[in-house]
């Protein structure tokens, strides 16, 4: 059999890395994960490496169908690591996998919704060429032309996740004109990362057929206008079995020096976004509450009702890297539970 892989990395650009992606051959393989060869690219391209000893090395963890091309091509993600075969610095997934194999018995799951705003050219999709478009406020959720820009991508967006396999739960518009939202999840903290980064990938490209781009960019306007974040949904199944188990994970992230060690990896800008206003709280002030999107972490009056569920962590920005908020959520609320015992 002979069929297109498309390899997908994640880059070295700092503070905000990015994703890039070729095409590799494969006669006579299946497409089965273990059957995939490692790659390599040049890493002085890529803000990984120096152009003396540029080398850097593609070992697939994730493949999905890929639905652009169809057929029997896929889609690759891979980690990058050193020529040594050990992870490279830029490689942030091995961190997570430690982590979330060491909680593997409290068995979290997430779910992270995915918020970004399209543009034409400099200008966010809807925005007029002079001026600014009416203030937010009809466009959440909203239908109808004078409110609602790009959904023929979004569309296509979804249904490309969708063909590809991905744990892909909803999508919808956001606050500003040209910001939508879709979510990826419940799943264990690798398989939505994975899955999250991918999605991404198939964002991008997907627009990239309309002659438009999509940005995580957390503020892309600057003004009384929302930012844009990646709310990420956490329980743990003592989480989802009783009510004191959210209570402790709730005040584990307010702990010493946690709430700093959470925003700091939360995504480049954040203090651009977590300012107190639209539907943040200030990025250096924790709380938490029911109901309360104004809280850093909101506990949905439905888990309130019932005494069980999970916890939303408003904070992560929309450029957040999904591998580091899932490790850092893990690490901080999972040994908190199994310090209470409550595992």
């Amino acid at each position: 059999m002979t069929f297109k892989a498309e390899y997908i990395w994640i880059d070295g650009t700092a503070p905000t890395a990015k994703l890039r992606s070729k095409t590799k051959i494969i006669t006579g393989a299946s497409a089965g994960l273990d059957a995939l060869p490692v790659w390599g690219f040049d890493g002085s391209s890529t803000n990984q490496a120096e152009g003396h000893s540029s080398d850097c090395v593609l070992k697939p963890v994730f493949t999905c169908p890929d639905p652009i091309r169809g057929g029997d091509d896929i889609l690759v993600l891979c980690e990058v690591l050193d020529t040594d075969m050990t992870p490279h610095p830029s490689n942030t997934r091995a961190a997570l996998a430690e982590v979330a194999g060491r909680f593997a018995a409290q068995e979290p799951i997430f779910g992270i919704e995915q918020e970004y705003t399209f543009f034409d050219g400099s200008r966010p999709l809807g925005f007029p060429e002079n001026g600014f478009p009416a203030p937010q406020g009809g466009y959440y959720c909203g239908v109808g032309a004078d409110e609602i820009f790009g959904r023929d991508v979004v569309e296509a967006h979804l249904d490309n996740c969708l063909k590809a396999g991905l744990g892909i739960s909803g999508i919808n518009a956001e606050v500003m004109p040209g910001q939508w939202e879709f979510q990826v999840g419940p799943l264990a903290p690798l398989e939505v990362s994975d899955q999250m980064w991918v999605a991404r990938w198939l964002l991008y490209r997907t627009a990239e057929d309309f002659g438009i781009s999509a940005t995580l960019d957390p503020k892309p306007v600057k003004g009384d206008w929302n930012g844009a974040g990646a709310h990420t949904n956490f329980s743990t199944r003592a989480m989802r079995e009783g009510y004191e188990a959210i209570i402790t994970a709730c005040e584990s992230l307010g702990e010493g020096s946690k709430p700093l060690d959470h925003v700091k990896n939360y995504g480049a800008g954040i203090d651009e976004r977590l300012t107190g206003l639209h539907e943040t709280a200030p990025w250096d002030e924790y709380s938490y509450g029911v109901s309360d999107r104004g809280a850093s972490v909101r506990i949905p009056w439905q888990v309130e009702k019932d005494g069980k569920g999970y916890i939303e962590d408003r904070r992560p920005n929309a450029n957040v890297d999904p591998y580091v908020v899932t490790r850092l959520l893990v690490d901080t609320c999972c040994a908190a539970l199994e310090k209470a015992g409550q595992v």
